[in-house]
């Protein structure tokens, strides 16, 4: 089974993010302890932004659907998401409160994060403005997006829409009662591989979604389809900054998906688009891209 017809617009949802990346570090930092970066960078971040950012790079039209952000980081993110190329289906602002930030932290094979996150991850007003887009598919950036937002799946669904979905790392989202039941409302699943660890054993049946694809960083990455499973290498290459390539990895997979790609090919062109992104610093930064689309209101 190979996925849909090309469908050109792409909604990305999701928390939006200023991500901190602390880069050369010889070691992870630990308690009453101090550790120095030889590298700082700040970039928007978040799983809808950066895989929307890669979508448009692959030329399709990608809107992202989140909190826009208020506070000292802003302008800085604001900036990003229009040197991304991407447009913004619902751009309503999140008063007050502090701002969402990651900081990630590099060190030589792999990373940490640590994360703030506040309020919800996007406006209410979200299931009218899929239902007004012209968008064939959406993808959501983090399973606690789609378990505290079930509207999202049902409207996505009304739509006509298909549905992908990354995972990140949630401990409570993984005891959740409602993942097993997400999973089945969903087309194409996206976890890492401790995400994927961590949610088999919490009793979770991956296999429950038509095509999960485990990613498995440097290992490259593995499909679940109809009984068989695929795997396919990455190949080697100097990285920079991991961060958000496991969403760069989500936009070529699920774009070759919807091409209707077999599973091995979507694996392979997730591989390439997430081995591209860990050679720049910043999840979604010195993309080729077509011009910027205007915003959506």
């Amino acid at each position: 089974m190979t996925g849909p017809a090309p469908s050109h617009a792409v909604i990305c949802a999701g928390r939006l993010y200023c991500d901190l990346i602390l880069g050369g570090l010889d070691g992870m930092p630990e308690m009453g302890k101090e550790r120095y970066a030889a590298d700082f960078s700040a970039h928007a971040g978040g799983g809808a932004f950066i895989t929307a950012a890669h979508f448009v790079a692959l030329g399709r039209a990608g809107h992202l659907l989140s909190q826009m952000p208020e506070g000292p980081f802003a302008d800085l993110l604001r900036a990003d998401l229009d040197a991304s190329g991407g447009s913004v289906l619902d751009g309503r602002t999140s008063p007050g409160g502090p701002p969402q930030v990651t900081v990630a932290m590099v060190g030589e094979r792999d990373r940490a994060f640590l994360t703030h996150r506040t309020g919800e991850a996007i406006p209410a007003t979200s299931p009218a403005s899929i239902r007004k887009s012209a968008a064939g598919h959406l993808h959501i950036g983090e399973l606690p997006t789609a378990l505290d937002h079930p509207e999202l799946l049902a409207t996505a669904r009304a739509c006509g829409m298909t549905i992908s979905l990354d995972c990140g790392w949630d401990e409570g989202a993984f005891r959740n009662r409602q993942v097993a039941h997400v999973l089945t409302q969903i087309d194409v699943f996206l976890p890492n591989a401790p995400e994927a660890a961590a949610l088999a054993e919490a009793g979770i049946d991956l296999t429950s979604c038509p095509l999960p694809i485990v990613k498995q960083g440097a290992a490259g990455a593995t499909a679940y389809h109809s009984g068989r499973t695929v795997h396919r290498p990455a190949d080697p290459v100097r990285v920079v900054d991991p961060t958000g390539a496991g969403d760069a990895f989500n936009a070529g997979a699920v774009d070759a998906w919807l091409r209707g790609a077999a599973p091995e090919a979507c694996v392979t062109a997730g591989n390439a688009q997430g081995q591209a992104a860990v050679t720049r610093r910043g999840g979604a930064t010195g993309l080729c891209r077509p011009a910027s689309a205007a915003v959506l209101t």
